[in-house]
């Protein structure tokens, strides 16, 4: 009655026209049945009064409709809060949907034309008449890839993804028609699992429509993949099945050598550091005791391995040599040396060059993080042999305006740099795991089980963010190591219900520096609480998505429905060859010629900071002391290991 009365009245006053408003917007609310919003809906309809401001004289014919734009948006958004509350949603879609769509006005507004991304397959509209409509399936596709050269799972406009090349082999073969080939979702494309880039899976899936009338269509989507990315199957599904929602739970293997356990070494800033906090702290003993299967490995290396070479330098430069390697209490060392050929197989040894130590000493100095350091200086290593490259591979727009300039012969300094620490790396191939210290891992790995706060293996979340609790079934590593050129590895796999961008990889991280570091596996339990803790991501190279697990909808779902259920068992034949042949291979290829793992533990021994010392017999509180040259602990607003990180654009492991 209020409604219909204030209707009649002529809607001069501002405040008038505010109240007709809202009384809309709540009469329109009871119409939906809602006899109690929550409080956070009831919040948004109150906020119109203080968009519109009520108050003052009546702006004229274009506010009145900009407030009826501003209403209907309003009144758009909490019914779409409302059905969220009541029914739940894919938030994951849905704010991938709002993206796409912001993205679209932002382009409109700007006059500008949208471009179409790289994986979108363009059809002329007589090719689109032409082509024969065929029915559509929901199907849960099992696929298997190798992560080395693309830029993660989910699709890129830009980029080159494991999903982009997906969608065009679906088009080549057939499965997806010329209608839909311009636009994944109209398919209604899913992913199970996200992966970063250069992450590796040995099955994934993704649920779509696709056309699956022909029953060799599995046989000619792979004839138009690569042989990085295999199709093993598909089931059907029914028609509201999502491979992310559905998903249980998710199982990743991380492969990691042996050498990686390896204390640091005792000229190292950490290492020297380590012993002297454990000396204050009178934990001398147990540290020692700690590292009691691996307190020989580095005397015998160096009588071994690097004496031979020492003795054989010229005098002159060995004073140089040593304190490029691990002088952590002087400047580094700078020499002028010659621009070296480009080799795609060495590019990110930086280990193996004075000037890759140099720049994390250099950057250690300035306070930089030790992730971006040693990031930093994977990038500077790439981006330094560009200049090198033909006129007609450069990529930048900018033009070479001076001549490329030829080689230079290494330096005496830079021979002796890189024979010794070449020395080092066949050292570290030589080691072979003891079982105490094999028993350690597990007994930290242990740490993981349960429900845990993980805010502090990720980016972007606090100790108070909810989304940061996740929970882990089992972390167990494979007992029997294997061999691999010279190399032992071990195998360990985690089982969990979801996981955030980088946690896999900085868990295993956080179990590495524990035992390598000498501390009680407990530290681990530290990182729980709210103290900010930074801590390093290993090297991407040696994770991989096993399988995702689909537990319930196999026991329940797929038996309302009469569908098969979604399982990798029928593949394991083909999943097997599939893992050695473009997976393990390519990891242990990998780890042969660039060194990764020895690149990143070696720069953060030598980091000059005090953040990795919650590792120490002190524990977190040792982190908040002055003990690192340029570095006075990690204060507020100071900048972390997450901080910058290289790849902290590609997408989550699981969102």
């Amino acid at each position: 009655m209020v409604f219909a009365f204030l209707s009649c009245i002529p809607q001069t006053s501002r405040a008038i026209r505010v109240c007709v408003r809202t009384l809309r917007i709540r009469v329109k609310l009871v119409q939906c049945q809602i006899t109690s919003p929550r409080p956070d809906l009831l919040r948004a309809v109150r906020g119109i009064h203080v968009k519109t401001g009520v108050g003052g004289a009546a702006q004229g014919a274009a506010e009145d409709e900009a407030g009826e734009a501003d209403e209907v948006d309003e009144l758009g958004k909490i019914r779409e809060r409302i059905w969220d509350v009541r029914n739940g949603v894919d938030k994951r879609a849905r704010n991938e949907a709002n993206q796409e769509a912001s993205k679209r006005r932002k382009l409109a507004g700007n006059g500008e034309d949208k471009e179409a991304p790289i994986y979108a397959v363009s059809f002329s509209k007589e090719e689109i008449e032409s082509d024969q409509r065929k029915p559509k399936r929901k199907v849960a596709v099992m696929i298997g890839y190798s992560g080395s050269g693309y830029k993660g799972m989910q699709l890129n406009h830009h980029e080159k993804t494991i999903e982009g090349d997906l969608f065009g082999a679906f088009v080549a073969a057939g499965a997806i028609s010329k209608a839909n080939a311009d636009d994944p979702k109209k398919s209604a494309l899913v992913r199970c699992a996200r992966t970063d880039k250069g992450v590796h899976a040995a099955g994934n899936v993704i649920s779509l429509k696709l056309i699956i009338e022909d029953p060799d269509i599995v046989q000619k989507i792979n004839d138009n993949l690569s042989p990085q990315i295999r199709v093993w199957g598909f089931e059907r599904t029914n028609s509201s099945f999502s491979a992310y929602q559905v998903c249980d739970s998710r199982i990743y293997e991380y492969l990691i050598p042996t050498h990686a356990f390896l204390p640091p070494h005792p000229d190292s800033f950490l290492g020297r550091t380590l012993e002297k906090i454990a000396e204050e702290a009178k934990d001398l003993d147990g540290y020692n005791q700690r590292q009691l299967e691996v307190s020989s490995f580095w005397s015998e290396t160096e009588e071994r391995y690097i004496k031979p070479i020492l003795e054989a330098l010229d005098p002159s430069i060995r004073p140089l040599v040593l304190k490029a390697l691990y002088d952590a209490d002087s400047e580094p060392v700078h020499t002028e040396r010659g621009i070296e050929e480009p080799d795609a197989g060495t590019e990110t040894t930086v280990q193996g060059s004075l000037s890759g130590q140099e720049e994390v000493q250099s950057m250690a100095a300035e306070g930089v993080p030790p992730q971006q350091a040693v990031e930093s200086n994977f990038s500077t290593t790439r981006s330094s042999n560009k200049e090198m490259l033909p006129l007609d591979k450069v990529t930048d727009s900018e033009e070479i305006s001076q001549p490329i300039p030829k080689p230079k012969e290494p330096s005496p300094l830079d021979l002796a740099v890189k024979q010794l620490k070449a020395a080092y790396i066949s050292a570290k191939k030589a080691y072979r795991i003891h079982p105490a210290r094999a028993a350690r891992i597990q007994s930290a790995l242990s740490r993981y089980l349960g429900t845990h706060n993980y805010h502090n293996y990720t980016i972007q979340k606090t100790y108070r963010d909810a989304s940061a609790k996740r929970v882990m079934k089992s972390f167990v590593m494979n007992e029997t190591p294997i061999i691999i050129n010279d190399t032992e590895w071990l195998s360990c796999k985690v089982h969990g219900q979801s996981f955030m961008m980088h946690q896999i990889r900085k868990m295993v991280s956080m179990v590495a520096l524990v035992v390598r570091c000498g501390c009680a596996d407990t530290r681990i339990l530290d990182t729980y609480g709210a103290d900010k803790v930074s801590l390093p991501k290993a090297p991407g190279l040696g994770l991989l998505l096993e399988r995702p697990v689909f537990d319930t909808y196999n026991q329940r779902l797929a038996g309302e429905f009469g569908r098969a259920k979604i399982q990798f068992g029928k593949y394991d034949r083909e999943m097997q060859a599939f893992k050695q042949r473009e997976i393990y291979e390519r990891i242990f290829r990998e780890e042969e010629s660039d060194h990764p793992f020895h690149a990143f533990f070696t720069a953060i021994d030598n980091f000059k900071s005090s953040q990795l010392l919650y590792l120490s017999s002190m524990g977190i509180p040792a982190t908040k002391r002055d003990t690192a040259v340029g570095s006075a602990g990690l204060a507020d607003g100071e900048a972390t290991m997450d901080d910058a990180s290289s790849d902290d654009e590609a997408e989550p492991e699981d969102g």
